[in-house]
């Protein structure tokens, strides 16, 4: 499905190769082959800037990884616990019927770029409601999962886990796809907050003040 590598190109040169679906792009200087500060050839999958730690370490990377990954894990249980025993995930984001069946309308207002106003503004629409519903019960579940069919030790602990989702390889790769999903998720996220009105919601985050735009 997807490979991120580093290959001679015509002219006997080392080039960055990225490769989707079967199909090839030169990607050198960004995936696959890239350079160091100081301009020795880096081939591996990312360039040293966007990388922590910039230098090639994989332990490092991997104890900096699991640190987050159990601090988002954790942070993930306390949500979904505080959702269902405050109720919040039935009285704010479970959608009506009569709101999955709007979801037409919904999507030409977003791509109109057109906001609720008045006291719609205090709810959240159908599409907000479906979008989180999927990263809280469907990526960030699968992350989780696709991430520990990477670790040996599970393997070992419950035989069979990790061909459940085809191998470790396929597990990387659902782990890689499903981290890009959630990180256009957040993109999408903050191109909204802050074309709907970037202060008010900083605001009511901070404070629990709204200011609502009335309807005309």
């Amino acid at each position: 499905l997807l490979e991120i590598t580093a290959r001679d190109g015509m002219n006997g040169e080392r080039v960055g190769v990225t490769r989707v679906f079967g199909r090839e792009f030169e990607t050198t200087g960004l995936l696959g082959l890239s350079k160091y500060p100081n301009g020795q050839p880096n081939a591996h999958a990312f360039p040293s800037w966007s990388t922590i730690p910039g230098g090639y370490s994989l332990a490092m990377a991997r104890d900096w990884h699991f640190f987050f990954a159990w601090i988002f894990v954790l942070n993930g249980v306390a949500y979904v616990l505080y959702s269902l025993l405050s109720r919040h995930l039935i009285r704010d984001l479970a959608p009506t019927g009569k709101e999955l069946r709007g979801i037409g309308a919904s999507i030409v207002e977003h791509v109109k770029l057109k906001h609720p106003s008045g006291e719609a503004a205090k709810r959240y629409n159908v599409l907000q409601k479906l979008a989180y519903l999927s990263v809280i019960f469907v990526l960030l579940p699968l992350v989780i999962l696709a991430g520990w069919a990477m670790s040996p030790w599970l393997n070992s602990i419950f035989p069979g886990w990790v061909d459940l989702l085809g191998g470790r390889q396929s597990a990387r790769t659902i782990h890689f796809i499903v981290a890009w999903l959630l990180f256009l998720f957040l993109a999408v996220h903050v191109f909204e907050v802050i074309i709907s009105g970037f202060w008010n919601h900083m605001r009511s985050m901070i404070t629990g003040r709204y200011r609502i735009k009335r309807s005309v």
